[in-house]
């Protein structure tokens, strides 16, 4: 790395919660399972070791310094919890088998999960508790969680959930109630452990369902599960996948306290439009540019997001539009952090104009 921090994530966030001068912006690449490769093990092992899960997670950060650490592993966990089947590939990030319901009359006996006791949920706790002990002093650490509406479709399945939202909505909603409750019993784990949960709605995408949807089905659930982790005394951010232009409103009157946009929206107009009311994260292709593109690319997507995002009336924090791939490269991520690191903080607009404009003449 050519440049180094002076400063903890805490510390830094705490200096710039002030409106006092920092070593530069809050930077989180959202390495996700990537960190089996930085630590030297297989993804597999995250099921069942919750020291190497943790271990893998304090390697990534050490060496790269990201704002932000968390224990989150795929988005089934809490499915799989409730009886659905998954697919644990020996070195690959798991993959649904079988929902946990196949007909609507099943919905009945589904149970919402008990974090201690159902699937790999323990083996998730058990690594904050690891987490917290080692870096809880210096960055923030929190546990990720799908949101009730995602996780309907893992209990019956994307295609019947689809289904079942125009043929039968009170099914719909009952399956969306005991999903919320399986989010909130585990969001109460991860408080009591000390950490912060945070919330992945990829389902919730104006990709993948209209705004009308959303707020029928997953808003009110969503909206309870944020109310419980702010009545806990925690801050929420919360990550959607794909577009989500259209209900930028509907997230920022929710009161969470981060949210966190794919590469394909636009990063200049959510912080336009609802960057008074909610800090904005994003927003660097994680898959085109920090998996597949070059060192300058990483470098150069970087400096755009700093440009559109560093005046955010709320904050901004620079970050990659979703999980980055496995096996993204090292001096990709390592280029993200060193960007951010000397463009410096509070951010020189006039020098972050000048560092892309002599790329773009470099060729």
């Amino acid at each position: 790395m050519r440049y180094q921090d002076s400063m903890t994530p805490m510390e830094r966030a705490a200096a710039i919660a002030k409106g006092e001068a920092a070593d530069r912006l809050p930077c989180n690449p959202n390495i996700a399972n990537g960190v089996a490769r930085i630590y030297g093990c297989k993804v597999s092992q995250f099921n069942t070791d919750a020291r190497t899960l943790a271990a893998a997670q304090i390697a990534a950060y050490r060496k790269f310094g990201s704002d932000g650490v968390r224990i989150f592993t795929d988005l089934f966990p809490w499915a799989e919890a409730m009886g659905a089947e998954v697919i644990c590939p020996d070195d690959a990030t798991v993959d649904l088998k079988r929902p946990a319901v196949a007909e609507i009359s099943e919905i009945n006996r589904l149970r919402p999960a008990n974090p201690y006791q159902d699937g790999r949920l323990p083996v998730h706790l058990e690594a904050m508790k690891y987490l917290l002990d080692e870096l809880g002093s210096e960055v923030g650490c929190s546990g990720g969680i799908v949101g009730p509406f995602t996780n309907a479709f893992f209990l019956m399945g994307i295609d019947k959930t689809l289904r079942l939202l125009r043929k039968n909505p009170e099914a719909m909603h009952q399956l969306c109630q005991v999903s919320l409750e399986t989010c909130i019993n585990y969001a109460e784990a991860v408080i009591d452990i000390g950490l912060t949960p945070t919330i992945s709605e990829p389902m919730s995408s104006c990709s993948v369902v209209n705004p009308k949807v959303f707020r029928e089905f997953s808003l009110p659930y969503l909206q309870k599960l944020v109310d419980y982790i702010k009545g806990r005394g925690k801050g929420v951010v919360i990550h959607i996948c794909g577009l989500t232009h259209k209900i930028w409103d509907d997230i920022a009157a929710m009161g969470i306290s981060g949210f966190s946009i794919d590469n394909v929206s636009g990063l200049k107009d959510c912080c336009r439009q609802i960057g008074d009311k909610v800090k904005i994260m994003g927003n660097v292709d994680p898959g085109g540019i920090m998996y597949a593109g070059s060192v300058q690319e990483v470098r150069q997507k970087t400096l755009e997001c700093i440009r559109d995002g560093y005046d955010s009336p709320k904050g901004y924090t620079v970050m990659s539009g979703c999980s980055l791939p496995i096996e993204t490269p090292i001096e990709n991520i390592v280029m993200m952090m060193d960007t951010v690191r000397e463009v410096g903080y509070p951010v020189d607009i006039d020098k972050v104009n000048h560092m892309l404009r002599s790329m773009e003449e470099a060729g």
